[in-house]
């Protein structure tokens, strides 16, 4: 296990819940009636409904910003972090942020607010339906390390949604090349679309090649497969599952996310 990782998440298996922003201001989902406001609204009740079900870190993301950007508009990066620091007194648990699809965004928004973990596609090369992605893992963590924050745990997601891998090598390969060229805190697996569950085969696959590497199921955990997932993985990151009707763009509903968590301590064994 990463020493970051374990700095920031402590020796369990942490379960990570999403708070998915309301659409920010330039995207095409924005309600431009309710504003600002009614995002920092929006997110304030699902902090609260996480924190209250015992969740052991919450992620800040953009997923209402559709369709997505490979470099997101300013405004967008400077109004979430304007709502984290509406909320900066409320957090209580860790808290990291994901800017979709923008590695360097997602770091500034991080050393901007304090985020002590980032989420991201950092590696790969893709046809998806934003058009060709080629991250750039080397750009950004030299970004992260010139704005100071060398104590940022990097979260890479090896498994794109939206995407197809243009690197046709197996799963746990890839993984493993990410690993020992970019040196990140954790790896993360996940199905085709957001709340859509990694394969199985595929969770197995990485963390066998990556024995000593913390592996995160990334998307599409649910209550009934969320006790398999900790038993293969080193945790996971949970939004859709948490919310109303189990909807990704609805709000979450605190008796979802209780059980959740009622379920994971189960798992976990207290």
């Amino acid at each position: 296990m990463t020493s970051k990782f374990k700095t920031v998440f402590g020796d369990k298996k942490p379960v990570i819940a999403m708070v998915h922003l309301g659409a920010l201001p330039g995207a095409p989902l924005h309600d431009y009636e309710g504003g600002v406001e009614a995002i920092v609204e929006g997110a304030r009740k699902d902090l609260v409904a996480l924190q209250a079900a015992g969740f052991d870190a919450v992620m800040f993301g953009n997923e209402n910003d559709r369709p997505y950007e490979f470099k997101v508009d300013t405004a967008s990066t400077a109004t979430m972090g304007y709502v984290i620091g509406r909320l900066r007194s409320e957090i209580s648990v860790p808290f990291g942020v994901n800017v979709l699809w923008d590695p360097e965004s997602s770091i500034a928004l991080a050393a901007a607010t304090g985020a002590r973990f980032v989420r991201e596609i950092f590696t790969g090369t893709y046809a998806s339906d934003m058009g060709p992605w080629t991250p750039d893992a080397g750009k950004a963590m030299r970004y992260r390390d010139r704005l100071g924050r060398q104590d940022l745990a990097l979260l890479y997601n090896v498994s794109a949604e939206f995407a197809y891998s243009l690197d046709q090598r197996p799963l746990s390969d890839r993984a493993r090349s990410a690993v020992f060229s970019s040196i990140p805190d954790a790896i993360l697996v996940s199905g085709a679309i957001t709340g859509e569950a990694a394969k199985m085969v595929d969770l197995e696959a990485v963390k066998r090649a990556l024995p000593t590497t913390p592996v995160l199921a990334n998307t599409g955990v649910k209550h009934a497969t969320v006790a398999d997932v900790l038993d293969v993985a080193d945790g996971c990151i949970v939004g859709s599952s948490l919310k109303v009707d189990g909807d990704t763009w609805k709000a979450v509903d605190a008796d979802r996310a209780a059980e959740f968590m009622r379920l994971v301590r189960s798992a976990r064994g207290y």
